[in-house]
C-alpha cells in the first residue's frame, strides 16, 4: 500500500513536469518531437529557453522603465550604465545560461525518482505546514546562499577563477539589472545550491521550489539596480550596491538578517549620512 502512495505521488511530479514542458516546448517545437527527446534532456530545453526568456524581457522591461521612462527619478543620468556595459553583461550571462539551467534539471530528476522530500501538493500537508515547511526552506537557503557568497570573497582562489567575472561592475554606473545574472557558470550554480539542498532537509513544494528558482532571475535584477527600496529587512539593491564597492559587506540574498547575525552588515542609510 505504502509502495502504491509513494509510486502515484512520485507519478504525479511527472506529469507537473510533463505539464511545464508542454507550456514551453509545444509552442516552439513543431509537432510535439521534443517528446522524443531524454526526459532530462526536455527539461533542460524548457529550462534554457524559459530561463532565457525570463532573463531577457524582465531585464529589458526593468531597464526601459528606470533608464527611460523615469529617467533622472531614480538614477542621475551620470549613473546610468551605458549600453555597450549592459550588452557585455547579457553575452557573460547568455554564455552562462545553459550551465544555470542545469541545476533546476538535475532538482528535477532527483524529485522524479524519489531522492528527496518533496510533496506535490499542498493538500498533502496543509497550508500550515506548508507554511512551517516553506519559512524553514527560505532559513536554509538565505543561511546558505549567504556563506556560499561569503567563501566565493574569502577564498582567495574562489574569488579569482570566479566570482571576480561578476564584481568587475564594481561603480554604479556599470551595475544593471542585467548583472543579475552574469557571473561565471560554476559560481551562479554555486550560489543556487542552497535551493536545492533544501529539498532534502525539509518538505518541499515542488513547484514553489521551481518558482523560486525562476525567480532568482527576477530578484537578481532587482538587487543591481542601484535602487535604494527601503523596504526592512530584504536585502535591496541599496544594500547590494555596496557589497560591489567594499566586497566585504551585505553578502545576504532575501534578507539583512545572516549579515546582521553575522557581522557584516553596512546599511546605506548610514552611507548617505557619511556621504552629506
Amino acid at each position: 500500500m505504502g509502495t502504491t502512495i509513494a509510486a502515484e505521488c512520485l507519478h504525479q511530479f511527472v506529469e507537473e513536469t510533463d505539464w511545464y514542458n508542454g507550456i514551453v516546448l509545444d509552442a516552439l517545437v513543431p509537432g510535439g518531437s521534443w517528446k522524443r527527446l531524454p526526459r532530462p534532456l526536455q527539461s533542460w530545453l524548457r529550462n534554457y529557453i524559459g530561463g532565457t526568456a525570463l532573463y531577457l524581457v524582465s531585464g529589458f522591461l526593468w531597464c526601459f522603465h528606470i533608464y527611460y521612462l523615469k529617467r533622472n527619478v531614480y538614477i542621475p543620468k551620470d549613473s546610468i550604465p551605458s549600453n555597450k556595459a549592459m550588452l557585455l553583461q547579457i553575452i557573460v550571462a547568455m554564455k552562462a545560461m545553459p550551465w544555470y539551467c542545469m541545476l533546476p534539471t538535475l532538482s528535477e530528476y532527483m524529485v522524479e525518482n524519489g531522492w528527496t522530500r518533496c510533496f506535490s501538493s499542498v493538500g498533502e500537508v496543509g497550508w500550515p505546514a506548508y507554511i512551517v515547511y516553506q519559512t524553514i526552506y527560505l532559513l536554509i537557503v538565505e543561511f546558505g546562499i549567504y556563506w556560499m557568497h561569503r567563501e566565493l570573497h574569502d577564498i582567495k582562489p574562489l574569488y579569482k577563477y570566479l566570482h571576480a567575472t561578476h564584481h568587475i561592475y564594481n561603480k554604479q554606473n556599470t551595475l544593471s539589472p542585467f548583472a543579475g545574472l552574469a557571473f561565471h557558470p560554476l559560481d551562479g550554480i554555486l550560489q543556487a545550491v542552497p535551493h536545492v539542498i533544501a529539498l532534502f532537509l525539509v518538505p518541499s513544494h515542488f513547484r514553489t521550489h521551481i518558482l523560486l528558482l525562476f525567480c532568482e532571475a527576477v530578484w537578481t535584477a532587482n538587487i543591481h539596480d542601484c535602487i535604494h527600496g527601503k523596504i526592512w529587512p530584504v536585502m535591496g539593491a541599496g544594500y547590494h550596491t555596496i557589497h560591489h564597492t567594499t566586497y566585504r559587506h551585505n553578502y545576504g540574498h532575501y534578507t539583512i538578517w545572516m549579515d546582521q547575525i553575522f557581522g557584516t552588515l553596512r546599511d546605506p542609510e548610514e552611507e548617505f549620512k557619511k556621504a552629506d
